[in-house]
């Protein structure tokens, strides 16, 4: 039986749906290069040379339908930075946001077994496939957000020829252009300011309870905190998760435009100004390549061992 670890190997390696490399991995008896073979003659890695290949550059892409009401964000990698500004790879890419878009797959592995919009006779895992051919590198989709809303409205933000993308959802029910720029600024503060939550009530407990122990534990080792009473201490570790959650939570952020005011503020006010409610419904921030292990090349050593060889 395969490890989830060796199903992510073998997946980071082929750029293969995680069931299909499950399979894979079960029918070679975990053997990672047989493992490669047999997803290579079904069409799901394009070339041995290609898989392995670390894949940790690439670029986030949207696609958002025209009435915002339905958006995606696709992070989509590659091998190098400069495959990623290329346009075949870029016209790929928007394509693949595109479908993720107007796809009903609630997660990576049903959206690879989808029919390919573009040409039916492969699904979009096999086209995935094709591209790494016709590319020259290895290629992976890594993971996708959709948004749908009925009666709010949807926005995406693509920063810095693709390094961040960012969704936002806006639970309104008047869609102009007010709310629509408001929409964009707040995805421009999500994409510089990085929130980890919406709000407060957003945070899970249980890292509120590690924050709060972390404090705790800076002011045992403060000896200007040794005689203070317990009810001032408690107080100021408040303080410091309050100050902390000001700058992981979207809406308590100081607003990038107008620091003046928080993001929670700014949004009050468009809701004012249009005569109707406006709220921060959800959103979700991509960085191409965060948390993949990165090739690094040491040029110096490359050389030395060139001319060793010769």
């Amino acid at each position: 039986m395969a490890t989830a670890a060796e199903v992510k190997q073998l997946r980071d390696m082929t750029g293969a749906g995680m069931m299909d490399c499950k399979k894979a991995l079960d029918a070679t008896n975990g053997n990672m290069d047989e493992a490669v073979e047999f997803l290579r003659k079904k069409g799901l890695a394009a070339s041995q040379k290609k898989a392995g290949r670390i894949a940790a550059e690439g670029a986030c892409v949207a696609f958002e339908a025209a009435d915002g009401k339905r958006a995606a964000i696709v992070e989509i990698n590659s091998e190098t930075d400069f495959v990623a500004r290329n346009e075949k790879f870029l016209n790929y890419a928007n394509a693949v946001a595109k479908q993720a878009a107007e796809s009903d797959a609630a997660d990576l592995d049903a959206f690879f077994k989808e029919t390919w919009v573009l040409d039916p006779q492969f699904t979009v895992e096999q086209q995935l496939s094709q591209m790494i051919s016709v590319i020259g590198e290895n290629m992976h989709i890594r993971r996708f957000e959709r948004y749908t809303t009925e009666t709010g409205y949807v926005h995406t933000y693509i920063h810095t020829a693709g390094r961040v993308g960012v969704i936002v959802e806006l639970e309104t029910s008047v869609i102009n252009d007010q709310v629509k720029e408001c929409a964009h600024a707040v995805a421009l503060q999500i994409a510089a300011l990085k929130p980890k939550y919406l709000d407060e009530n957003s945070i899970p407990e249980d890292y509120k309870k590690h924050e709060e122990e972390i404090a705790r534990e800076q002011i045992n080792n403060d000896p200007k905190m040794a005689n203070k009473p317990a009810n001032i201490l408690d107080n100021i570790v408040k303080g410091k998760l309050k100050a902390e959650f000001k700058e992981i939570c979207l809406v308590d952020q100081p607003f990038v435009k107008d620091d003046k005011q928080s993001v929670g503020q700014y949004v009050q006010s468009v809701a004012k100004a249009v005569g109707s409610p406006i709220a921060i419904k959800r959103f979700e921030r991509y960085e191409t390549g965060e948390g993949l292990e990165k090739k690094t090349e040491n040029f110096a050593e490359e050389v030395a061992k060139q001319m060793g060889a010769q």
